[in-house]
């Protein structure tokens, strides 16, 4: 059994220092507010993100990055993906030795337009990064906190580093495939919350389960559209970090992003959304980077252009909904279609 180290103490990183303490090994929990790790040493409970989970005896809280950081080999990253270069700026300053970083946040980083991946190589110098690895899929903290069954992907450049991963998470109630497309598993798992939110503001409108359906369908094709431009293989996007992490985070009410959206199509404006939800909302962020990405890219991004517009350029939803339904009529399977007529 190791020692592994889990920072960010949200509902995320808690539930998979659960994941890991189950399967016997040594964790420590690190988050910065000191409240929250005493409560998770006094009474091994996460009230504010996990109410009601009982934590294993074995995960240690700490808010001392220096303590948590020693003699570890692994770490789970398990930040907001804002967050991630302020960390990892602290943890190169303290670690000796190579580590093997998991992130498990699904962002892209706005400007840069980087994944977090490249994030993690950029900011890690070679000499102290030994692998990058992802672990992704549809997963809600609230649920794998509980023991459900789930099932999430393990993705690296190195298959070796994969399924250590996987073998360190693996077990009956969380069950862990291996992919070597990182870029797929990255761009799915991301740009799932920009349809998730787009799927809350239908719901918010009122608009039912068959504007959802359209929004699940077409939004993955957007989604292997610029997965596939990037580089990333079109199978992935039929996968767990695909359609199936698109399905639950569109239909589920423990899905932060489709909560946030849902709030915007009841009439909210995001500044009042964001502070009714009290956690980060990856989904906004990551529709910048993907109307950027769309432009950089050449790629058609309808629902991702009018999710834009609602959120930054104070488009009403419904005039937004409405602008989709009144486009160019044009094939459903486009791509496949302009292929074909190029041969």
């Amino acid at each position: 059994m190791e020692q592994i180290t889990v920072l960010g103490a949200g509902s995320w990183g808690t539930a998979l220092a659960i994941v890991l303490a189950d399967n016997g090994h040594k964790v420590k929990l690190w988050g910065h507010r000191q409240s929250l790790i005493d409560e998770i040493n006094t009474t091994k409970q996460n009230k504010k993100y996990l109410p009601g989970v009982e934590l294993p005896e074995n995960i240690i809280g700490t808010s001392n990055l220096e303590d948590s950081l020693e003699g570890v080999q692994t770490i789970i990253l398990a930040v907001p993906t804002k967050a991630i270069r302020d960390v990892l700026s602290e943890v190169k300053k303290i670690v000796k030795n190579q580590l093997t970083i998991v992130h498990v946040s699904k962002g892209i980083e706005p400007d840069t337009l980087l994944r977090i991946s490249e994030i993690i190589e950029v900011e890690m110098p070679a000499q102290l990064l030994k692998d990058v690895v992802v672990l992704s899929g549809p997963s809600h903290a609230e649920e794998v906190s509980q023991r459900h069954i789930t099932t999430v992907t393990s993705s690296s450049k190195t298959m070796s580093a994969a399924e250590y991963i996987q073998d360190l998470f693996i077990n009956q109630h969380f069950r862990v495939y291996t992919n070597p497309d990182i870029i797929g598993v990255e761009i799915g798992g991301a740009l799932k919350n920009i349809i998730a939110l787009a799927a809350g503001i239908t719901d918010g409108l009122g608009y039912g389960d068959n504007a959802k359906a359209a929004l699940i369908t077409r939004g993955l094709a957007e989604i292997a559209r610029l997965g596939s431009k990037m580089g990333g293989n079109p199978l992935t996007f039929s996968g767990l970090t695909g359609i199936g992490d698109l399905i639950v985070t569109c239909t589920s009410i423990h899905s932060r992003n489709w909560r946030a959206g849902n709030l915007l199509g009841k009439g909210q404006n995001l500044d009042e959304v964001l502070a009714n939800m009290g956690m980060v909302v990856e989904g906004v962020r990551t529709t910048k980077a993907a109307y950027q990405l769309a432009q950089k890219y050449e790629v058609k991004m309808p629902i991702t252009e009018a999710l834009y517009d609602v959120l930054f350029n104070n488009k009403a939803p419904k005039e937004a909904v409405d602008s989709l339904m009144a486009r160019v009529k044009t094939h459903e399977m486009e791509d496949l279609v302009n292929i074909m007529e190029k041969r």
